[in-house]
């Protein structure tokens, strides 16, 4: 339980100072989802949003075992090495029985993790529709506001979190396993549409050619697709988070993507359309929860819920006969 004895201004300031101890409890009011934290919460955001929108946002996708935080801890220490300060979201599947999580990101990225100009937050993600937390959003303006360069937004690499993330970053990395171009079968197009940056890794000892091979097979690929919005071609490497062989080609890559976008203007354009994005699905969850709150509302939910389980009527048309019942109630 979170101890309410700070108001928004000095959560804020403590935010502003550096204290990294008052910003991780901070992060937890954010996730909190009792009405008075809430309110502070939302008190907090508005003290942190004059200061937000200078880091650059990277979401970082790829299947379990393709070694997303080792990628991240070595591509990390290369930004660190810059004078750059970095925060690390990484998004950890709950589970769907205890809705607990293994938070174990910290443990992957142990040199990262004892630099003091990086902040590591692993972070469950629950319920939340996409496989990725509610308050995600909201932390990365807090962690803007407490004036990081730069974050990462590491996804758990299933269903639609990909998705999720892509909707609240500005650049979009998918991380692979080398395989001899076997991968394609199994990457969905819309995954490798939304990539901006394609890394083949684990690129070293006997697995260099396979890597090479692979790297060739989706560039080849990616010829197949439309162009993007962004006027950015989509950039396809092979590198080893092991040796940190081409890391700091991916880096310069990221730092062109920036520089191309923010000239063209799709960058600015990209950061209103989250927005909107962050408006749109904040109103859903606003009118799925108000809705269900209502008690005459739950009991036909509940009546007509049975009535599928009973094979008294197939999920369409029982909606279609909620939202009939609710209509004529209004």
């Amino acid at each position: 339980m979170l101890p309410d004895t700070l108001t928004a201004q000095q959560y804020f300031e403590g935010i502003r100072k550096g204290d990294t101890v008052l910003l991780s409890r901070a992060i937890t009011l954010l996730e909190s989802t009792l009405p008075a934290h809430r309110i502070l919460a939302n008190e907090l955001l508005q003290l942190c949003l004059p200061y937000s929108g200078g880091s650059l946002r990277i979401g970082i996708t790829g299947v379990p075992g393709v070694g997303k935080s080792t990628f991240i801890e070595k591509l990390g220490q290369l930004m660190v090495a810059e004078g750059k300060r970095l925060a690390v979201l990484a998004i950890d599947p709950s589970s769907r029985k205890t809705r607990g999580s293994i938070l174990g990101d910290k443990t992957r990225m142990e040199a990262l993790s004892q630099d003091k100009s990086v902040f590591i937050r692993p972070s469950p993600a629950g319920t939340a529709l996409g496989g990725v937390g509610s308050a995600t959003r909201e932390t990365i303006l807090v962690l803007e506001a407490a004036g990081y360069d730069y974050l990462f937004v590491e996804t758990v690499g299933v269903g639609q979190s990909e998705v999720a993330v892509y909707g609240m970053t500005d650049i979009f990395l998918l991380l692979l396993i080398a395989g001899a171009g076997d991968e394609l079968q199994g990457i969905k197009r819309g995954i490798m549409e939304m990539a901006d940056i394609i890394a083949v890794n684990k690129a070293d000892g006997d697995n260099v050619q396979r890597a090479n091979a692979t790297r060739m097979d989706f560039q080849r690929a990616l010829h197949l697709f439309r162009a993007s919005e962004s006027g950015w071609t989509a950039a396809v490497t092979a590198c080893s988070a092991l040796t940190g062989e081409g890391l700091m080609e991916i880096r310069n890559m990221l730092s062109e993507y920036e520089i191309a976008t923010r000239k063209s203007g799709y960058f600015t354009t990209k950061r209103q359309q989250q927005l909107v994005e962050w408006f749109d699905s904040g109103l859903q969850e606003q009118i799925i929860n108000r809705f269900r709150s209502n008690p005459a509302n739950a009991m036909v939910i509940e009546r007509l819920r049975q009535q599928v389980v009973s094979g008294e009527q197939l999920p369409t048309p029982a909606l279609s006969m909620l939202w009939t019942i609710l209509s004529n109630k209004a």
